[in-house]
């Protein structure tokens, strides 16, 4: 199982891993969107949520501190659906569809970060670099 384990981790982090460096490379491509939401400092937004994608993905990936990373993971989920994710605000149908989808994404991933969180600490995660940290 522990390798099932690490196979899931892998390809639950590299969701994170892969948006990190989509913060950081365009950030200032997405900058004016974080800016529409209201985000102060737009660019600088991206890139630090880009580092704390990052961060959070290589502690689930790596099991250094795991639990960390899926709570720092759960945490922008959250945040980013409320925040970006607001279809409840649009009026246009196709796009109120569009942001409902991923609305719900998120919604679901940060289900699914509070589970790694519950795995790491039940040390049922697999091969890891350090045991949990909570």
């Amino acid at each position: 199982m522990d390798i099932i384990a690490l196979i899931g981790r892998i390809l639950f982090a590299l969701l994170f891993l892969g948006s990190a460096f989509g913060h950081m490379a365009n950030a200032e491509a997405m900058a004016p969107y974080a800016e529409s939401k209201g985000l102060p400092s737009p660019k600088l937004s991206v890139i630090a949520s880009g580092v704390w994608l990052l961060a959070g993905g290589l502690f689930v990936l790596l099991g250094l501190w795991g639990d960390l990373g899926a709570l720092m993971l759960f945490v922008f989920l959250l945040s980013s659906g409320f925040l970006f994710h607001n279809f409840w605000t649009v009026a246009d149908p196709q796009a109120k569809q569009g942001e409902q989808a991923q609305f719900m994404k998120n919604i679901a991933l940060a289900g699914a970060a509070l589970l790694v969180f519950v795995l790491y600490s039940k040390d049922v995660i697999g091969w890891t670099v350090t045991g949990p940290l909570f």
